[in-house]
């Protein structure tokens, strides 16, 4: 029986095979690697991973798609809610039967819904993981991998900048999917960095929350006042709007505080 889409789950199912093509080529996966696909759906791009793999982790929310699923000799489903998903306690458990690899890769169509969400949660599991490849909505990834000084460039962008090496890989269009969605779609590729700057990521993720939330005022209006509640005397430009501070500012401004 054919399953129809769910918009609580924001479900829009992959169907064009060029594109299918296109995503695993740039994932790259080799045999015997630990892999997991956030929500896997119809497996569009489940099978021709695991026919690389070999075997494949998955996490789908839908009970009639993890059914599905389940049938599959060369899959290990997770039934849960991704943002519910303990990554390192997953990564520790595929990683017992793959000893001669170091982390986890993960892959997925990420729903468009939650999908920042899923980003910032897997973020705080960074260090289990080698390399994420997600399809998302293109203006979502236009602002994760934006320049300072442009307009996409956000709290997003900082954020994930100052721990993964980003590039947008592969535009996908609307009528790919079915349904179709009402938004352009493309692939991200994310690979954490190997030596990334020492910060408390709760600090820097309030300094930007609060140097963003009102991104056409300059920062002395906003993040000024912070500062001088957090007793810093340091040198910092404040007659900038937060578009213009470059990543490595806001983290060099985070560890000073």
């Amino acid at each position: 029986m054919k399953h129809i889409a769910r918009k609580r789950f924001g479900q829009h199912f992959l169907t064009d095979g060029a594109i299918i093509g296109a995503i695993v080529d740039g994932i790259n996966p080799q045999p015997a690697q630990a892999m997991v696909e956030i929500g896997p759906g119809l497996a569009a791009l489940t099978q021709p991973l695991v026919e690389r793999l070999g075997h494949l982790t998955v996490i789908e929310l839908d009970r009639d798609l993890a059914v599905r699923l389940r049938e599959h000799p060369h899959l290990s489903v997770v039934e849960s809610d991704v943002l519910k998903v303990d990554f390192r306690a997953l990564a520790s458990q595929m990683l017992t039967h793959a000893p001669a690899v170091p982390k986890i890769r993960v892959v997925g169509n990420l729903p468009y819904n939650i999908s920042t969400p899923i980003l910032f949660h897997l973020l705080d599991q960074v260090d289990v993981i080698a390399d994420q490849h997600f399809m998302l909505q293109k203006e979502v990834i236009d602002r994760m991998v934006a320049k300072p000084a442009t307009s996409d460039y956000s709290r997003l962008s900082v954020m994930l900048q100052w721990r993964y090496d980003m590039a947008n890989v592969l535009f996908v269009p609307p009528e790919s999917f079915d349904p179709p969605p009402r938004v352009d779609s493309a692939v991200v590729r994310m690979v954490p960095l190997a030596s990334p700057p020492v910060v408390n990521v709760k600090t820097l993720e309030t300094l930007v929350q609060v140097a963003f939330s009102q991104r056409r005022k300059i920062l002395r209006n906003t993040l000024g006042k912070w500062l001088d509640e957090k007793g810093f005397t340091g040198q910092f430009d404040l007659q900038r709007r937060a578009e213009e501070v470059p990543v490595a500012e806001f983290v060099a401004l985070a560890q000073a505080v």
